[in-house]
């Protein structure tokens, strides 16, 4: 059997043909070209599916479904994006509209994190496990909930936004709305806004160094290259991020006790940099320390694939 998987971005939307396995067999992808009612999204959508299942010498007859991850709140049932901040998309019937430009009559759709977070566990690091539990870290914080087998997404398809769980009263403003979201600091812009910060306050620095004196230049990165040359700022930086990062993941366990919690995004490529020291704060805060099971904490294993595989994993 074959799967399309599409993964709709607010730059490019990618598409794969993946088997059974959840291995892409052929991928490509197309800019996302936005108008006011979104048909324009669609139809370049529909081409680049029809393209990739040409490429992989299939026809649409051989599709079993197409599975779409797409931002916002997307309702499966009813198969329309209810809504998307970065998308000209207000109740678009998305999974209509795409059947009848491909013939493909089988389509899925649901949130990227939540499409991301079943990836992981029908194929990626939570593979074999029940309940998980998947965080994104990237420009914001998103997440999935995996409850046996399914993704949880309440009961108005807007669930699992876990990047918006408070952890400092009356912090920083968050786009959602709130203030002191875990989003304004566990994020790649966050680490990025407290790297800068510091640098101010550290004119010596080594992350002047790593980034040839150009402030523009910090990224997620910035912080872990100037560890490597024992800079103190560095470190302070570095802990406090990981204070906050953990104080999210712990919450999360609490709530939801994942048998695996995994964690993708960019940052995530510093995997146990970034991962022992979170492990090190929530088996000392966790509700379940004295439990002897406890949730597997662990990096995501799709990578940049992740809303390619786990749109096509969206039927199963």
């Amino acid at each position: 059997m074959y799967y399309l998987g599409i993964d709709l971005g607010g730059m490019s939307i990618k598409a794969g043909v993946c088997d059974d396995n959840g291995k892409i067999l052929i991928k490509d992808t197309c800019p996302t070209v936005r108008d006011e009612d979104g048909d324009r999204i669609i139809t370049d959508m529909a081409k680049l599916c029809l393209k990739v299942i040409n490429d992989a010498n299939l026809t649409v007859d051989d599709i079993e479904y197409a599975g779409i991850a797409s931002p916002g709140s997307a309702d499966n049932e009813k198969g329309i994006i209810i809504y998307a901040s970065t998308m000209p998309f207000l109740n678009y019937p998305i999974a209509q509209k795409l059947s009848e430009l491909t013939g493909i009559k089988k389509i899925y759709i649901d949130n990227d994190a939540n499409a991301a977070a079943k990836g992981e566990a029908t194929y990626g690091a939570a593979k074999g496990y029940k309940h998980s539990l998947f965080i994104t870290i990237g420009t914001g914080v998103g997440g999935g909930i995996i409850i046996d087998g399914k993704v949880y997404s309440g009961f108005n398809f807007s669930g699992a936004e876990l990047g918006h769980i408070v952890i400092v009263k009356d912090g920083e403003d968050c786009s959602c709305g709130r203030r002191g979201c875990l989003e304004c600091y566990a994020s790649a812009t966050g680490l990025i806004k407290q790297t800068k910060e510091k640098m101010l306050e550290d004119k010596e620095s080594a992350l002047w160094k790593v980034v040839n004196g150009d402030i523009d230049a910090v990224n997620g990165k910035t912080v872990f290259d100037a560890m490597l040359e024992k800079d103190q700022s560095a470190f302070e930086v570095y802990n406090k991020y990981i204070e906050y990062l953990a104080s999210g993941i712990t919450t999360f366990i609490n709530i939801f006790q994942p048998e695996v919690l995994s964690i993708g995004g960019g940052i995530s490529k510093q995997g146990e940099k970034l991962i022992a020291p979170i492990r090190e704060i929530v088996e000392r805060e966790q509700y379940s320390r004295f439990c002897e099971k406890k949730t597997i904490i662990k990096v995501a294993e799709l990578g940049n694939d992740a809303g390619i595989i786990g749109a096509a994993s969206l039927g199963k």
